[in-house]
């Protein structure tokens, strides 16, 4: 089992930056990689960013690439989701995402989920 806990959200003005960080904890060694996502109310949770441990190589939706950035330090197992130019539909809550194999993880497809931070961009 892996276990995820997010922290950094909280309310910001349109146009600010905000940091969530991850931790993984467990059988951290068993993932192949971690991922943020969020749910908007009254939406689907949807994908914003991945990254794999071995390499670092990352992958986002369009709605946020070039704003947002995701990171890893892979000796404290912690990964990092910098959000920048925050715009008012970013409002969701966050959830930090790991998996376990590559096929799941490049169809977005987590097996273990952390409980989320709230993230809200005032207009």
């Amino acid at each position: 089992q892996v276990q995820l806990v997010e922290s950094g959200g909280g309310l910001v003005q349109a146009g600010g930056s905000l940091r969530l960080s991850c931790v993984a904890s467990g059988r951290t060694s068993s993932t192949y990689g971690m991922g943020w996502f969020r749910q908007a109310p009254g939406k689907v949770r949807e994908f914003v960013a991945r990254i794999k441990w071995s390499d670092g190589s990352t992958y986002y939706a369009a709605s946020v690439e070039g704003r947002f950035a995701i990171s890893r330090d892979n000796a404290k197992n912690e990964v990092y989701l910098q959000m920048n130019s925050l715009k008012p539909e970013d409002t969701a809550t966050y959830y930090c995402a790991a998996t376990a194999t590559a096929g799941y993880y490049y169809q977005n497809r987590p097996d273990y989920w952390g409980p989320g931070t709230q993230v809200t961009v005032s207009s």
